[in-house]
């Protein structure tokens, strides 16, 4: 019955969300931060669970989320740009070699599948590597993927150092919300699978998983392949908010700000990912900005006030959550109607103790 009851009850949780997305997008006009913040914390959301599953869940740390990034932008881009629009997008490679289009959710889905092929035939190798030594080797990878997309050789393809553009996009809130949801549920149903158990096993001792029966190999390259399909997925979303892309934007700065949002909101915690993914963009994109502009208070003048202040203030943020909240917002919980009715009868019962 409680279980009948969570699932009730977050499904009414969703709909109100749904409810609040399609209200704000009809009192809010399109460009308003409001629903930028919204797009993107989505995307990020999906990246984030989608690398808590292998850092937290599995125990793999791995710093190759961009690179399986920006394979999942480039493929969807390459695949859905329309026919009579490729001469115009690859004018300096003569239409480039593709000459037909695919449909949007077709090239989400591609987006992924590319992303899992390279994971695949990166797995190969620098899965037999173990802590830093495999975060230093995918990283590795994802910046030589970077410079790869921009060999103008394979320019034909994915149009070299020039950006691709005039690709299908989205303009509505609730298909990245959507999307993302779609994902992240699947994420939670591997989760709480055998598949799940066993990676959380791995995570927590190799040596005794690997007695109980546990093929180490096999369940590694599963996480680390399903962890980069939905990072291509993510990739394929943020081609679409973007309007346009290009390789030299996906840097190892962007890998570090979704291991960020994972540290923050709590490693192999699911809903502290999506969680700390809003407040980080909300943060970085809507909440600060003011700190970039000059600000005058009658004929005082406020100092440090000037463009990159805000990254500053920002920093030091994030380290007094790094500090005084190690193990993020969530630890290792997830959020859930019995964890705020159980958080409200504690806080009563402390409140009647000092009575």
């Amino acid at each position: 019955m409680g279980k009948k009851r969570n699932m009730i009850l977050g499904a009414l949780l969703l709909l109100a969300a749904i409810l609040a997305i399609v209200i704000l997008e009809k009192q809010l006009p399109p460009t308003h931060i409001a629903l930028m913040v919204l797009k993107k914390g989505c995307i990020y959301s999906l990246v984030a669970v989608s690398m808590n599953l292998l850092n937290g869940f599995t125990g793999l740390f791995s710093l190759g989320q961009a690179g399986f990034m920006l394979v999942g932008a480039y493929a969807y881009a390459v695949l859905t740009i329309p026919v009579e629009a490729r001469g115009s997008v690859y004018m300096y490679f003569d239409g480039g070699i593709i000459n037909f289009s695919v449909p949007m959710l077709v090239g989400l889905l591609a987006s992924g599948l590319a992303a899992l092929l390279f994971a695949w035939l990166i797995g190969l190798p620098v899965l037999r590597l173990k802590s830093d030594y495999l975060a230093i080797a995918t990283l590795g990878f994802a910046e030589i993927i970077r410079a790869f997309f921009q060999w103008d050789k394979l320019g034909v393809i994915t149009n070299g150092s020039n950006m691709l553009r005039k690709y299908p996009t989205f303009n509505s809130t609730l298909f990245p919300f959507i999307a993302s949801a779609i994902c992240i549920g699947i994420i939670v149903l591997m989760i709480h699978s055998s598949y799940g158990r066993a990676f959380r096993a791995i995570r927590d001792d190799e040596v005794a998983a690997e007695a109980m029966g546990i093929n180490l190999a096999k369940h590694k390259r599963m996480s680390f392949c399903v962890s980069s399909f939905f990072a291509g997925i993510g990739g394929g979303l943020l081609a679409m908010y973007q309007g346009s892309i290009q390789a030299a934007a996906f840097k190892s700065a962007m890998t570090y700000e979704i291991l960020l949002i994972v540290v923050i909101g709590g490693l192999g915690s699911v809903t502290g990912s999506c969680i700390a993914s809003f407040l980080f963009i909300a943060s970085s994109e809507w909440w600060l900005r003011f700190l970039d502009s000059e600000m005058t208070i009658g004929s005082f003048k406020v100092p440090f006030l000037r463009a990159g202040f805000r990254k500053v203030v920002f920093s030091v943020i994030i380290m007094l959550i790094v500090l005084f909240a190690r193990k993020g917002i969530m630890g290792d919980h997830e959020f859930s109607i019995d964890g705020i009715c159980r958080f409200f009868r504690n806080l009563g019962k402390k409140k009647e103790v000092k009575s």
